[in-house]
């Protein structure tokens, strides 16, 4: 069972790459298609879905694109995670609280609920900036080609 899906690694991947153009130009569908070897079709829905969450902002026309909405320290990874599949939750009672009548006396809901927000935290710490940083040391410190 993987807990991040595969459009949620994509959309990773998309932030990483305009978190390294922040403040600069704005990336064309396209060009995030081919950087982050994402298909067209995916990249489009996963950039309409981050647009839809607010993460990210598009710009119209023949130069137009996709930037960031705010700046790379304040995006989480908990942020990219709900824009594109939900919130995280380990088990249904958690986001809604009508699902199981024995929440309130539950001893597995109350030992989980402390996990639930153990992984919320962590992934809420987890910010874009600390991403592309790695990224570009990535990329600085990449063999070059002969």
């Amino acid at each position: 069972m993987s807990i991040l899906r595969r459009n949620t690694d994509y959309a990773l991947r998309a932030m990483v790459n305009l978190a390294g153009h922040y403040g600069g130009d704005v990336v064309a569908t396209r060009q995030l298609s081919a950087e982050e070897d994402i298909s067209y079709q995916y990249a489009a829905k996963i950039m309409q879905l981050l647009h839809a969450a607010g993460l990210v902002k598009s710009t119209m026309g023949s130069h137009g694109g996709f930037s960031l909405a705010r700046p790379p320290q304040e995006v989480s990874l908990l942020d990219i995670i709900k824009a594109v599949q939900g919130a995280v939750s380990l088990n249904d009672c958690f986001l809604d609280a009508d699902a199981c009548p024995r929440r309130s006396t539950c001893v597995i809901s109350a030992k989980i609920a402390g996990l639930q927000e153990y992984i919320e935290k962590s992934l809420a710490g987890i910010t874009l900036a600390e991403f592309a940083t790695d990224s570009m040391s990535e990329h600085v410190n990449a063999p070059k080609e002969k």
